[in-house]
């Protein structure tokens, strides 16, 4: 997709990056960037000038993947490890000496990068959990929409939750929206003890009410066709500020929210950039199957997420 195509199809995403560009780039440490996409994304993101990237790797294979995307290794900053675990420890390693502002996945697990970070003694763990934000253009939707956690946490507490929409909210201030509203999706619009979503749901809101979330406007438990459509909400009778205009669906568990998002993407022709959130840098947790525009949107991402400190504060 080039520029032109891209701005057609997915005008926000490309505003965004426009908008969110620094006055200097992030310096970020590309983590394993040995196959086509991943070196080409962090090309892109560099030429945007959203960041300034380090690419961590094995110096023979990120020479062969510069070969094959027509790029030449001797321009590239590079910092040599043996192997994509040490890849992910040295990128670490940086990140914690203050050398780079974010993380970029290449063409590692993501286990193999998070593993890394989560380290007690030698990882960027906070007070905070971590988390996945997806950030998505629907065409049919008027905003863009984040969805949360479809990425990281495989079946979150109610402790859980509340660092999850509290990282999401704390992102999209960051981008811009000064009061984010959040939809806690469930099955249902009501609280019953049969769902523990739901109930989930109800105390998250509660949680708001007390401060123990801030900078967002709660709802649920909302059905996820009340949480974006007025029409919906309103044929069932619910009066909510958040009710068909969502600007963040937290799902209640990963398997939801990933099906939620992939299934925008690939049946609704959505483009997602995401991050993780909640360590002490940015993470650009980018698949192999993103795009160049995702891969440059996230990068926008994580220069409002570090200029802002989001995840940092408890």
């Amino acid at each position: 997709m080039d520029d032109t195509q891209a701005r057609r199809l997915h005008p926000r995403l490309c505003a965004l990056i426009e908008r969110l560009r620094p006055a200097r780039p992030l310096p970020t440490a590309v983590v394993h960037p040995c196959d086509h996409d991943s070196l080409l994304g962090a090309l892109a993101a560099a030429a945007d000038g959203l960041i300034d990237p380090v690419m961590v790797a094995p110096a023979a294979k990120l020479a062969a993947a510069a070969e094959r995307a027509g790029v030449a290794f001797s321009q590239l900053r590079h910092v040599d490890a043996p192997h994509s675990h040490a890849a992910a420890e040295t990128a670490v390693a940086l990140a914690r000496k203050g050398e780079v502002g974010a993380l970029m996945k290449g063409s590692l697990h993501s286990d193999e990068l998070l593993s890394a970070v989560m380290r007690h003694e030698t990882g960027l763990r906070t007070e905070r959990r971590l988390s996945h934000v997806f950030l998505i253009e629907v065409e049919r939707y008027p905003r863009l929409l984040a969805i949360t956690d479809a990425a990281v946490n495989i079946q979150p507490t109610l402790d859980d939750k509340r660092d999850i929409v509290q990282n999401a909210v704390d992102l999209m201030r960051a981008i811009g929206v000064e009061q984010p509203r959040v939809a806690i999706l469930a099955a249902v619009e009501t609280v019953t003890a049969r769902m523990p979503a739901t109930i989930d749901a109800a105390a998250l809101c509660k949680m708001a009410d007390r401060g123990q979330i801030r900078g967002g406007l709660l709802d649920g438990p909302l059905a996820f066709d009340n949480a974006v459509s007025p029409e919906a909400a309103a044929t069932k009778g619910i009066v909510s500020p958040v009710a068909g205009q969502a600007d963040i669906l937290v799902a209640p568990d990963i398997e939801a929210g990933n099906m939620l998002a992939k299934q925008l993407t690939f049946l609704a022709g959505a483009e997602a950039a995401g991050l993780v959130v909640g360590a002490r840098v940015p993470i650009l947790l980018t698949s192999r199957a993103d795009s160049i525009l995702a891969r440059r949107a996230s990068a926008a991402l994580a220069v409002a997420a570090a200029a802002a400190g989001v995840g940092l504060v408890k």
